[in-house]
């Protein structure tokens, strides 16, 4: 059964979506993130996808009073990324409240520095954070393509990197489907690999076929606030 993982966006504290990546195509919604979030544990979805927008943007965690307040609500589980460029950052999402902690450019612009965190913290607390543009990495919010291609980047981490979390920017926040093609080969690529599918999620056959094709974790977020999946969809199913 895959594990569905509601999004929560932030900027400025409040929950947002955006398109493609886009800070300029940028969608608010009213709901508060804590809110949201026991909205999303009443429905049985204990883990939530927190992606700190305005840290992304400066290169530093900027919502960290929002992650507290998260922190505080009994049961919830909180993966948590956006700007994270070293290891006072690491440290002070996981202090504050994060169970575990989203690492995306820096795994990119130093390897080395990510390498000895997963040793550091393990594999269940650091994550790799991949979105990714057709097969390149990109970096900086998404602003800027590394030239890496995904199968690169994860094979360099081997063996001690568990999980990854592969957004496609072209069909993030668009609802128009995911890329199951990219998931299927990077599954067969990296068995060992517990790979978290992000990007494109716009009705529940989206989750179906991701499913049956054996993805073990998949994010929702846009299609959630835009009422395309219902929480109590994904609670029956």
């Amino acid at each position: 059964m895959i594990q569905v993982i509601p999004a929560i966006d932030l900027i400025g504290g409040r929950c947002v979506r955006l398109s493609q990546g886009d800070f300029n195509r940028e969608t608010c919604y009213d709901s508060s993130p804590e809110r949201m979030a026991l909205s999303f544990l009443a429905n049985g979805l204990k883990s939530v996808h927190v992606v700190d927008l305005d840290g992304a943007r400066l290169g530093a965690p900027a919502n960290l009073d929002v992650l507290k307040r998260l922190s505080r609500i009994e049961g919830l589980e909180i993966e948590w990324g956006g700007g994270i460029k070293g290891r006072e950052d690491v440290c002070s999402v996981l202090e504050t409240g994060a169970s575990r902690v989203i690492c995306g450019t820096m795994a990119v612009r130093d390897p080395l520095l990510f390498k000895g965190l997963l040793e550091e913290f393990g594999p269940d607390r650091i994550v790799l954070g991949a979105d990714v543009r057709g097969r390149e990495v990109a970096v900086n919010g998404w602003t800027e393509g590394s030239g890496m291609d995904i199968n690169a980047l994860i094979s360099s981490f081997l063996p001690s990197l568990k999980e990854v979390i592969v957004t496609e920017i072209s069909r993030d926040g668009m609802l128009c489907g995911t890329e199951l093609g990219l998931y299927m080969d990077l599954m067969s690529a990296f068995p060992g690999i517990s790979l978290t599918a992000s990007g494109g999620v716009g009705s529940m056959e989206d989750i179906r076929a991701l499913a049956a094709a054996g993805v073990p974790k998949v994010i929702v977020g846009k299609a959630l606030y835009e009422g395309r999946i219902k929480l109590e969809e994904i609670a029956l199913w």
